[in-house]
């Protein structure tokens, strides 16, 4: 880790500490650990009855009921599992916003940062992580791993990013969803800008995998408030040609009239595809945000 310093801090390790992220869904994994599975074995949970067939192993019939029945029958368990998580990290051109009330960080800082807290925090329940970055097509992909060290070899590639390009997020949650072969947690971090017509779409991908989905969606409060009052250039971050002097004073009530429409859309139509969506604002602290989202998803588990 002291390669990675600005990574993840101290404080972020204390603050997440003890803090264990549940999947809400059945996932499949290959350690015991915390999470269920729909693979049965020897656990504590007992699930049902089955009839004994031969070949079946000796150890798993109930003797108690063939006291009472003179019939064979395994019991059959639910066990434990741990998570195969992926962590998408945005590094394209718009992710390089960086305002005024941030403490310096631009979006893509606070997504890595974001990224570094989910994945120690996966593998400090023993559940396995991986990364994928990405702008205009795949980055780099990190297949989950569950070892220790594996948290250095992503905290070593999220340090080395920078955001760059333009992107067509739902073609490349397409890909994305392609390489994921065995269902779990997939994790996002992003500004989630483009069609939302075509990035529900691509976001079905995941969920006709049996994925479970959880969109960070990143916003710097400059976004949100457009706080902007004098004669301002705007430039695009994907494509710095682009390039526009205007007058705020007469954009501001069309902008935030746009965003509100594009933020209930994309709430709706997470909603359909029981994807989780969790906005998070540059000026949090990292820990702090996910902490107080953690709290809230196991109080209405």
């Amino acid at each position: 880790m002291a390669s990675v310093p600005n990574v993840l801090s101290a404080g972020d390790v204390s603050r997440l500490s003890g803090l264990q992220l549940l999947a809400k869904q059945v996932v499949e994994g290959f350690a015991s650990g915390l999470h269920r599975s729909p693979h049965k074995g020897f656990s504590v949970e007992f699930r049902e009855h089955r009839p004994y067939v031969p070949g079946d192993d000796l150890r798993t019939i109930d003797w108690k009921l063939f006291g009472k029945t003179d019939r064979l029958y395994i019991r059959e368990y639910e066990e434990e599992t741990n998570v195969r998580c992926t962590v998408l990290v945005d590094c394209s051109g718009s992710m390089g916003y960086r305002g005024t009330r941030s403490d310096g960080l631009s979006k893509h800082d606070y997504a890595i940062r974001t990224a570094a807290c989910l994945s120690w925090l996966m593998l400090q329940q023993q559940d396995s992580v991986g990364l994928v970055t990405f702008d205009t097509s795949i980055r780099r992909y990190i297949p989950p791993r569950a070892r220790p060290r594996h948290l250095k070899h992503i905290m070593t590639e999220l340090a080395g990013q920078k955001p760059g390009a333009e992107t067509s997020l739902a073609d490349v949650f397409h890909q994305i969803a392609a390489r994921i072969q065995r269902r779990g947690l997939v994790m996002i971090l992003s500004d989630l800008f483009g069609d939302v017509d075509q990035l529900m779409k691509a976001l079905a991908h995941f969920r006709h995998a049996r994925h479970e989905v959880i969109i960070f969606q990143i916003w710097d409060p400059d976004e949100l408030d457009f706080p902007f009052r004098q004669w301002t250039q705007f430039a695009s971050l994907e494509n710095p040609a682009q390039r526009h002097l205007v007058d705020p004073a007469q954009l501001r009530k069309a902008y935030l009239q746009k965003l509100q429409e594009y933020r209930d859309q994309l709430t709706r139509g997470c909603s359909r595809n029981r994807i989780t969506l969790v906005p998070l604002v540059t000026n949090q602290p990292t820990a702090d945000a996910l902490a107080a989202w953690l709290a809230i998803r196991r109080r209405v588990r």
